[in-house]
C-alpha cells in the first residue's frame, strides 16, 4: 500500500529536479542559437563577395538554427511541464494538511431543489467537492458535480474497478493533470461543438486541386524566369492572377480565420489530453468503453485534431503581410489551408463532441482516482442485493480530522426506519450527513469512510435545510411543506433513503409533534428506508406500534458542571438534554 505523502514529497524532488536540470539546458540552447546567428552573420559578411560560400554559410547556419529552436521548443514544453507536476504535488502535499479552501468551491453547481446536494454539503466552501476536485477543464468539473448530483444505482461496480484502476496510475493521473492545466482556452467545448455543427462551407470542390495546379504553374514561372526564358513582369501578372482568385473569397475567408483563431487553443489541448488517453493501457471494463470511443478505424483522434490544429495554424499565417501577399498570389494558400479545414469539419465535425466527452470522463475520474488514491486506509463497498441488511463499520465523515472524529457503527435493513434523538450539538446533524454521504460514495462507486461496508445501492434523499423566500414570497414553513410534499412524491415512483433533520420546525410544537408522527407514519407504510432526527420524544413512542421503527440517540452529560459529549450512536431515547444548562452556563438567562 503507497502512502500519499512519502509518494507526493518524493515525486516533488524529483520533478523540482527535472526543472533546474531543464532549465540549465534552455539557457545552453538560448546561448548557442544566439551564438549560430552571430557566427552565420560574420561568416556571410566576410564571404559575401562569393555568393556560393556565402550561401552555404547562410544555408548551413539556419539548418544549424532551426535544429537548435526545435529543440528549445521540446525542451520547453518539458520543462512546463515538470513545473505543472511540482504544481499539482506541492498542492496534494497542502490539501493533505487541511489546507484545500483555495479551490473551486463549486457553487455554480448547486441546486436547492436538487433531492440531497444542499443538505449534505456537497458543494461551497468546505465542502467535498472542493476537497476531492482536482478537474483542469471546464467540462470536467461539470461531469463531476452530476456525478456527485447522479443518485445512480446501477454499474456501481464497474466505476468502482474503473476509479481503482486509475487510483494505481498516480503518475499517468498527473502527467494528465499537467497536459490539461498548461493551455488556457478562451472557448467552450459547447461553443466549439455549436460552431462546428451549424458551419456552412463556402468553398466549391474545385478547391481541392485548383492550389496544386497554380502553385506547379508558379514554381514553373519563376524557374522560367531563372533561366530568362520568359521576362520577369510575367511572374507579376501571375501575382495578380492569384490575388485575384483569392480576393473572391476574402470576407467569407476572413470569418473563418478569425473562428478558427478563437478555438485552435481548445482543440490543441483536447489533442494532448486524447493522446495521453489513446496510449494508456487500460483493464477496466468503463474505461476501455470510453478509450474505444475515440477510436477511429485507421486513424487516432488526437492525430486528427492536431491535423486540424495544424490547418488553422497554417491559416493564421494570413495575418503576415508577406506571407499573405505571395503565399495567396502564387499558392492560393488561404484556399488551400480554408478547404482542408472545411473537409476536415465535413468528416469529423459530428465527433468531435464525443471527444470531449472522453477527455471531460477522464479528467473527472482521474479526481476520484485522486481521492483514492489518498486515502488508502478507506475501503470499496461490498454491494448487496436489494432486501439485505446495510452494515457498515466505524463510519466516520471523511472531511473530518481523523484524529478527532468519532467513527460509529451503523446497521439498517430494509424498510426500516431510525428515530434518532439526542442534545443539542450532540452529533445528531453530523451523523446524518455522514451516512448520506457513505451513501452518495457508494453509489458513485468511491470508497467510504470506514473499516467495512456492505450496501444495499438505495437512492437519496433528504430534507435538513429549508429556508424561506422573500423573492417567491414563501414562508419557511411553507418551503417545508413544499420539500415534504416533494419527498411523498418521488418516492411513489421508487425506492428511497429518507433522511429528515427537525421537520416542521415552522409550527407549534403541539402542532409539530402531530403532524411529524403522521408523517413518519406515512413514510412507514410507503414502504421506504431512513433516518429522522428530533428533539420531540413523543416522536419515539411509534417505536412501540410499528416494528419497522427503531429509536436510537446521541446523549450528552453534565460532569463537574462541565457538558461533554461521547458521539457516539446508541440504541434508545435521549433522556438528557442541554438547552437550560447552556443558557445558564453562557450567562444568558
Amino acid at each position: 500500500m503507497t502512502n500519499p505523502i512519502v509518494y507526493y514529497k518524493s515525486k516533488l524532488n524529483q520533478y523540482k529536479a527535472s526543472v533546474s536540470v531543464i532549465y540549465k539546458k534552455l539557457t545552453t540552447f538560448s546561448i548557442l542559437r544566439i551564438l549560430t546567428f552571430i557566427i552565420t552573420a560574420i561568416g556571410i559578411y566576410f564571404t559575401f563577395y562569393n555568393w556560393q560560400v556565402a550561401l552555404l554559410i547562410g544555408a548551413l547556419g539556419m539548418v544549424l538554427f532551426v535544429f537548435l529552436l526545435i529543440k528549445y521548443s521540446s525542451l520547453k514544453k518539458e520543462h512546463l511541464i515538470n513545473k505543472a507536476l511540482v504544481a499539482i504535488n506541492e498542492e496534494e502535499l497542502k490539501i493533505s494538511a487541511g489546507d484545500f479552501f483555495n479551490k473551486s468551491e463549486g457553487l455554480e453547481f448547486q441546486d436547492a431543489k436538487h433531492q440531497y446536494c444542499l443538505d449534505i454539503d456537497l458543494f461551497g466552501r468546505g465542502s467535498f467537492f472542493q476537497f476531492i476536485d482536482r478537474t483542469q477543464l471546464k467540462d470536467s468539473a461539470l461531469y463531476l458535480a452530476n456525478a456527485l448530483k447522479a443518485n445512480q444505482i446501477t454499474g456501481i461496480i464497474e466505476r468502482q474497478k474503473a476509479i481503482k484502476e486509475l487510483a494505481s496510475k498516480p503518475e499517468w493521473r498527473q502527467h494528465f493533470q499537467a497536459t490539461g492545466s498548461l493551455i488556457k482556452v478562451e472557448t467552450t467545448t459547447e461553443e466549439v461543438t455549436k460552431w462546428l455543427k451549424n458551419y456552412k462551407p463556402f468553398l466549391p470542390k474545385s478547391m481541392k486541386w485548383l492550389p496544386i495546379i497554380v502553385s506547379i504553374c508558379s514554381i514553373t514561372l519563376i524557374g522560367l524566369v531563372i533561366f530568362k526564358l520568359i521576362p520577369s513582369s510575367l511572374v507579376g501578372y501571375w501575382l495578380l492572377v492569384g490575388l485575384f482568385l483569392t480576393g473572391r473569397y476574402v470576407k467569407k475567408t476572413n470569418t473563418l480565420s478569425t473562428a478558427t483563431d478563437k478555438i485552435r487553443d481548445t482543440f490543441r489541448q483536447y489533442a494532448l489530453l486524447l493522446n495521453a488517453i489513446e496510449n494508456e493501457t487500460f483493464n477496466s471494463e468503463l474505461l476501455q468503453q470510453k478509450q474505444k470511443t475515440i477510436q477511429l478505424k485507421n486513424e487516432k483522434a488526437s492525430v486528427v485534431l492536431k491535423q486540424l490544429s495544424r490547418a488553422m495554424d497554417a491559416l493564421d499565417n494570413r495575418n503576415n503581410i508577406i506571407s499573405a501577399l505571395f503565399g495567396n498570389g502564387y499558392f492560393l494558400t488561404d484556399l488551400k489551408h480554408s478547404y482542408s479545414i472545411e473537409k476536415w469539419i465535413e468528416k469529423y465535425g459530428d465527433t468531435v463532441d464525443n471527444w470531449f466527452n472522453v477527455a471531460a470522463f477522464f479528467d473527472s475520474y482521474n479526481s476520484l482516482g485522486n481521492y483514492v488514491f489518498n486515502h488508502p486506509n478507506y475501503v470499496f463497498p461490498d454491494i448487496l442485493k436489494a432486501g439485505e441488511k446495510t452494515q457498515v463499520m466505524q463510519l466516520g465523515h471523511p472531511l473530518l480530522n481523523k484524529e478527532k472524529r468519532i467513527d460509529n457503527d451503523f446497521s439498517i435493513e430494509n424498510q426500516h426506519f431510525f428515530i434518532i434523538t439526542g442534545a443539542n450539538m450532540a452529533g445528531k446533524s453530523t451523523f446524518l450527513r455522514t451516512v448520506s454521504l457513505h451513501i452518495v460514495m457508494a453509489n458513485m462507486g468511491l470508497p467510504v469512510c470506514a473499516t467495512s461496508s456492505k450496501y444495499v445501492p438505495v437512492k437519496l434523499i433528504t430534507s435538513m435545510r429549508t429556508s424561506d423566500s422573500l423573492t417567491d414570497d414563501s414562508s419557511y414553513f411553507f418551503s417545508e411543506l413544499m420539500r415534504l410534499k416533494y419527498i411523498v412524491e418521488t418516492i411513489e415512483t421508487d425506492s428511497y433513503f429518507i433522511i429528515l433533520d427537525e421537520i416542521l420546525k415552522g409550527t407549534n410544537s403541539k402542532d409539530k409533534a402531530i403532524g411529524s408522527r403522521k408523517f413518519v407514519e406515512k413514510l412507514v407504510a410507503g414502504n421506504t428506508t431512513g433516518i429522522i432526527a428530533t428533539h420531540d420524544l413523543s416522536l419515539c413512542e411509534i417505536e412501540n406500534q410499528l416494528d419497522p421503527v427503531k429509536n436510537y440517540y446521541f446523549d450528552a452529560q453534565i460532569i463537574n458542571d462541565e457538558l461533554f459529549f461521547d458521539y457516539r450512536f446508541k440504541k434508545g431515547v435521549c433522556k438528557n438534554m442541554n438547552a437550560s444548562f447552556l443558557l445558564k452556563k453562557m450567562e444568558i438567562v
